[in-house]
């Protein structure tokens, strides 16, 4: 069984600053595991918050799987991320005290076959320092066609 998913949260680098990652585990039902590993999730308006001390990601997309019957999962539920108790300590400081924000940055499979989220401790651009971002894109980009001739 060769399962090789990564779903890429694409939007996450370009509107924020990432200062650290945490994979963390999920909390799924039997038919989103599977519909992962058809590889249809979508981590483009996602984020993570905090309910009952307890971290959750919110508006992250799982589509129906196709041979789901009535137990079939809501696309867009709110999920449990399983980290320890430390690790949720350090997070909820930040993201009270210093203005970060948690967001979900790749969602894959594991070698024991377990779907494991990449989480990322944020902080938001402003709108110059993503013009910087482009810049410095298309800059590596001319370099990366120079390279070819």
């Amino acid at each position: 069984m060769s399962v090789n998913i990564k779903i890429k949260n694409k939007k996450a680098s370009f509107e924020y600053f990432l200062i650290e990652k945490i994979t963390a585990g999920i909390k799924l039902t039997g038919t989103e595991i599977k519909s992962i590993r058809e590889g249809k999730a979508n981590l483009a308006d996602a984020y993570c918050s905090f309910i009952n001390n307890e971290l959750y990601v919110k508006n992250m997309h799982i589509a129906e799987y196709n041979m789901g019957t009535h137990y079939n999962h809501e696309p867009k539920r709110d999920r449990k991320l399983l980290l320890t108790k430390r690790e949720l300590k350090k997070l909820s400081v930040k993201v009270i005290e210093k203005g970060f924000t948690i967001i979900p940055v790749l969602l894959f499979i594991n070698e024991r076959g377990l779907a494991k989220l990449e989480i990322a401790l944020a902080k938001g651009k402003h709108f110059y320092d993503k013009r910087e971002s482009l810049k410095r894109k298309d800059s590596q980009r001319e370099i990366e066609r120079s390279k070819d001739y």
